[in-house]
């Protein structure tokens, strides 16, 4: 009697299982969440920035996002979405007068969120989703942060990422909203300006919310200065922010990285100051008729923001052909490792012009500050060169080809783009979609591509159980 009535309630186990649909859709995401992160950490930062551009461009195209109400066009909703999230600021259309104010804060939205980085925004989504890392995903979030910390510490250290911006942005804003004020503006209007260029600044985005953009404050220092100290600042990287703020300015507790990313940024900064001062002194066209203080001003705002910045106080056009050369290569050159700065960071230039003196001396090993640099990061800081390189010529190649441009202009340009800094000379503009698409992929290949190229070298260090002979080939 007892085993007839069992078998009916408890033979199908299974049964009670797929009663509760609702948590399957959370469930797969975190499931695939996690199957990526713990494959390959870099297909997961892939993976997250095309679907963060994917849904800003989709919002961008949306009639609300124009100031016009009609829908904007898919190659101009797509660079502008791709140069907001890879914090660039080229634009094809006037960021002032063609969106509407849900357009600009969805730009506005795009930067802070693309500031963070591909790797920590990664990192963020696998620990949102799935409320764990996993190993993998750990370490490719310290590799985000320059090793910042030890891996159990990951998760606060991300934490410690958004407040940093947050705070750094604020104080910004703070700074900027009564002098827009006392300009003349709406206390909201004020307002918004105020955020949206402390945004603008700290993650190197160079976007304005005005028509004609900071140039008619080129003179006004209480504007410039907050400008400069945020593009600085972000340009540094976050690893290196996390450590003055543990350390102070104790030189002795700073890590190598640090060491190597502060004294490098200050060494482009004051040789593109006086470089570019010496060559555009007596340029009549930029800053040749201007009172000595406001060129030396002009000067150092340029070489802040010529490193990937990207607001310009003079028509970028009317530069010396010598002063445009100078301005390619400070662009190229970029910020700090795991900052919001884009191209092929200080950290690389050190380590290569250290290794460069090492080959010249006949040392063995490549050190500086008591330590010295391993060959694996020798190897990846060639790779990122050589990376960045390659795609720039290609970009160039192919922009001629389609422009039919002068070469300075579309050289200017294409480095511009790739690295991340935002400085035009209205080349962007004038292109027909399919140039505009080729700034576009070459903007998320900066951003993207050579971090990524960076942490997978590095995580794929492996050991070989042999060693073939040594046979040195001629060099040079």
């Amino acid at each position: 009697m007892e085993q007839k009535q069992r078998p009916d309630h408890h033979r199908p186990g299974p049964r009670p299982v797929p009663g509760p649909n609702r948590p399957t859709v959370l469930t797969g995401l975190r499931d695939f969440v996690d199957s990526i992160a713990n494959t390959s950490p870099a297909r997961l930062a892939f993976t997250v920035f095309v679907f963060v551009i994917l849904l800003f461009t989709g919002l961008l195209s949306l009639p609300a996002s124009s100031a016009s109400g009609e829908a904007t066009p898919l190659h101009q909703a797509m660079f502008t979405a791709v140069s907001s999230v890879c914090v660039t600021g080229l634009t094809v259309v006037s960021t002032a007068t063609h969106w509407s104010f849900f357009g600009q804060l969805v730009i506005l939205i795009g930067i802070f969120v693309g500031g963070l980085g591909t790797l920590t925004l990664a990192s963020l989504l696998a620990l949102m989703v799935s409320k764990r890392l996993g190993v993998r995903g750990k370490l490719i979030a310290q590799e985000a942060m320059n090793n910042a910390g030890r891996l159990g510490e990951v998760g606060t250290l991300l934490r410690i990422v958004i407040v940093t911006s947050v705070v750094i942005e604020a104080a910004l804003a703070l700074a900027l909203i009564p002098r827009f004020m006392l300009l003349g503006e709406p206390f909201w209007q004020s307002v918004w300006h105020g955020v949206f260029y402390s945004i603008s600044s700290f993650n190197n985005a160079g976007f304005t919310p005005h028509s004609d953009g900071i140039v008619p404050y080129e003179t006004d220092l209480w504007i410039l200065i907050p400008l400069m100290l945020g593009v600085f600042l972000g340009s540094l990287g976050f690893p290196v922010v996390m450590v003055l703020q543990q350390n102070g300015l104790n030189w002795k507790k700073w890590n190598l990285h640090t060491k190597l990313t502060i004294q490098v940024s200050f060494i482009l900064l004051l040789a593109g100051t006086v470089l570019w001062a010496l060559m555009e002194w007596d340029n009549v066209r930029t800053i040749g008729t201007m009172p000595a203080g406001e060129k030396v001003v002009h000067s150092l705002f340029a070489s802040v923001m010529t490193r990937s910045g990207g607001f310009n106080l003079v028509d970028q056009n009317q530069l010396e052909p010598t002063t445009m050369l100078l301005t390619d290569a400070l662009m190229f050159a970029g910020g700090g490792s795991a900052s919001t700065a884009g191209g092929i960071k200080v950290t690389t230039i050190a380590v290569m012009f250290l290794a460069i003196v090492a080959e010249a001396r006949g040392d063995a090993d490549v050190k500086v500050y008591g330590r010295t640099i391993p060959q694996g990061t020798m190897r990846v800081a060639i790779s990122v060169i050589v990376a960045g390189a390659t795609l720039v010529s290609v970009a160039a190649f192919l922009l001629l080809s389609i422009s039919g441009a002068s070469l300075d202009r579309v050289l200017f340009e294409t480095i511009s783009a790739f690295a991340t800094v935002g400085l035009s000379t209205n080349l962007s503009a004038e292109l027909p979609p399919s140039g505009v698409y080729v700034l576009t992929a070459l903007m998320f290949a900066g951003r993207l591509g050579t971090v990524t190229l960076a942490a997978g070298l590095a995580l794929r260090q492996r050991s070989q159980l042999f060693h073939y002979p040594e046979e040195r080939p001629i060099i040079g």
